[in-house]
């Protein structure tokens, strides 16, 4: 199997994308272990502010060997891309469909992940080669909107971020209906545990948001 399949295996079989922004790299570093700590095989440093690619270079030379898959997201157009793909990027997400950050990354075998909010523009990602779709923001459709989609579409595979929280009801309401995955960001990673350098905090939620989506997938 190839690495770019592997990739969306992990993000299909844990459920879970944990996702921040962090510009300093060795404070980045601690937030991903305490994510791998929790039990999480995939990560998302996002392009949101200066020292985010420095940061993310950082994590992934931290994190080389341990078999997590690191990514880049908010990312907007190709060269972002090339550029995180060059500092050892597994997969790329957007807010946003991009076709050429979508050629770029097929051409380099790598998963890109892009935005989207209309059938519209999921089928156009999936004619691009996306293998899953991000819902962005999933606060505005909600799970029904997954469910309305793969009605017609039940070969999607949707990953909503934006308005999943770190509960049984919301995790669940997601899965159930037929998201194959949730991106959590702040919910999952909350401030008042980063100023505090509550790593463990973050671990234990982690591990909690993990344990809601296997109670989600068994019920």
């Amino acid at each position: 199997m190839s690495d770019r399949l592997r990739c969306y295996a992990a993000i299909h079989e844990t459920g879970l994308v944990p996702l921040f922004y962090e510009p300093d790299p060795e404070v980045a570093g601690r937030l991903a272990v305490a994510c791998v700590e929790g039990g999480a095989r995939v990560v998302e440093l996002t392009d949101r502010g200066p020292g985010a690619l420095a940061a993310f270079a950082a994590v992934v030379e931290r994190l080389r060997g341990s078999g997590v898959w690191v990514g880049a997201g908010s990312i907007m157009d190709a060269p972002t891309a090339a550029h995180y793909i060059a500092a050892g990027a597994r997969f790329i997400v957007s807010p946003s469909l991009d076709e050429a950050t979508a050629r770029l990354c097929n051409r380099r075998k790598v998963p890109y992940l892009p935005g989207c909010m209309t059938p519209g523009e999921i089928s156009r990602a999936e004619e691009l080669g996306a293998e899953i779709v991000k819902v962005f923001p999933g606060s505005v459709g909600g799970p029904e909107f997954v469910r309305a989609v793969r009605g017609p579409m039940p070969w999607t595979s949707i990953l909503p971020t934006g308005g999943v929280a770190v509960s049984a009801e919301s995790i669940g309401a997601w899965l159930g209906a037929g998201a194959c995955a949730v991106g959590i960001g702040s919910a999952l990673l909350p401030d008042a545990d980063r100023r505090q350098a509550n790593y463990g905090r973050i671990a234990a939620r982690v591990a909690g948001a993990l344990s809601c989506i296997e109670t989600a997938r068994n019920a």
